[in-house]
């Protein structure tokens, strides 16, 4: 355990994997230095890492040139290299995007010129294509993207885990950051149990926690972080066969949320969703948990406010598909009309941190935010897990400069 004597050259706040992926690179990076990852939980992937679809994307619905783009690519190559060098099981399964009704058609074309651009292989399928690859889908034309994959990205996390350990590095559980002291070329940090760190350089991956910890630092984020909750649902035993690999909707270009859709698992088992719904606390899984001030912090700011008048419709349609399964299976059998509620059983939940803007707009990129002493990750959405090991890339160059 660290005391207030011990000094670091790095430390970075938050063991899910953007904060393992960084404290790897930097293990590697500067191999004569000494880094130690600070975590709240008792575990690696506690929150988005560990609850998340386990899809390795391909990149083919980002801006091009946006950092999203460009890190999903170089991300993936570098986390299937990864997997495939720790034995990590993954499998590049494909995906399809199927366009239901006419509506849609435009919006596909879209997402197929980002592909191309993007330089993303894909193959345009008819009704009859679509249904060869997945026979119980419905639509009128899709893509099929064989290069998506699927992993277990809790599992990923572990192994980075033990490769920063074995590297020198630490990881400390259980020290929730509650005090930043923000200097020059220095950093202190004091944590709720009292532990006291001190390093050179600190780089906040502190995730649902991320503008707090900012603020902390003493630099004023222009975004607040907002929590969403993801629910699933689940093929019931023995309905898996209904999916083959992963199918996705085209998704609506005025969210950011790709839709409900229907993911096959590494290990086993096929999950539906999600919707997205706001949580009432920044680790609100369900509807009865609840932080007041959590809460009253979302209500307050006046992004959340402009976010929510604009999509208030949209808001409501994802809170009936969370308070009722026959509204949530409604919203699946537009890719599948064959299914039935019985076909569902309940899944898990994940929480999203999503970065708002003050003007209400949701962040569309990865940002970050450069101050003397520390590089704050101030939104890192889908597919931060995929483009894990290239963000921290990312951070590392700036860690540099």
């Amino acid at each position: 355990m660290p005391s207030s004597a011990d000094q670091n050259d790095f430390i970075v706040i938050g063991a899910g994997i953007v904060g393992l992926a960084t404290a790897w690179r930097l293990v590697q990076r500067f191999p004569d230095c000494s880094v130690v990852v600070v975590e709240s939980e008792s575990d690696v992937a506690a929150h988005q890492s560990g609850h998340n679809s386990g899809v390795l994307h391909s990149g083919i619905y980002y801006k091009p040139g946006s950092i999203r783009a460009t890190t999903c690519r170089t991300g993936k190559a570098a986390m299937e290299a990864f997997c495939e060098e720790h034995q990590i099981p993954w499998d590049r399964c494909g995906k399809v995007i199927v366009a239901t009704d006419s509506d849609e058609l435009e919006s596909m074309e879209k997402i197929a010129a980002r592909g191309t651009e993007n330089g993303i292989v894909y193959e345009r399928l008819d009704s009859d294509q679509l249904r060869e690859l997945e026979p119980n889908a419905a639509g009128i034309a899709a893509l099929h993207v064989p290069e998506t994959g699927i992993v277990n990205y809790a599992t990923v996390c572990k192994r980075l885990a033990r490769c920063i350990q074995d590297a020198g590095g630490r990881i400390v559980f259980g020290s929730e950051i509650v005090a930043v002291d923000a200097r020059a070329q220095s950093i202190r940090l004091t944590a709720a149990c009292g532990q006291v760190f001190h390093a050179a350089m600190m780089i906040n991956c502190g995730g649902l926690q991320c503008d707090r910890i900012a603020t902390l630092s003493g630099i004023s984020p222009e975004i607040r972080i907002v929590p969403f909750r993801g629910e699933y649902y689940e093929l019931a035993p023995g309905r898996e066969t209904l999916v083959r690999n992963l199918i996705y909707p085209v998704p609506d270009p005025s969210f950011p949320f790709l839709g409900v859709h229907f993911t096959r698992m590494i290990d086993g088992g096929v999950e539906c969703g999600p919707n997205a719904v706001l949580a009432f606390s920044r680790a609100g899984y369900d509807w009865k948990t609840i932080r007041l001030t959590d809460l009253a912090q979302t209500l307050r700011f006046g992004g959340f406010r402009k976010l929510a008048l604009r999509h208030w419709k949209t808001g409501l349609g994802e809170m009936h598909r969370s308070l009722s399964k026959a509204a949530f299976v409604t919203a699946l059998q537009k890719l599948m009309p064959c299914l039935t509620a019985s076909d569902l059983v309940r899944g898990r939940a994940g929480v999203r941190a999503q970065a708002v803007s003050r003007d209400g707009e949701l962040v569309d990129d990865f940002l970050f935010q450069r101050s003397d002493a520390a590089v704050h990750v101030l939104n890192a959405p889908s597919p931060a897990a995929t483009a894990s090991l290239a963000i921290a890339q990312t951070i590392v160059d700036q860690v540099e400069r």
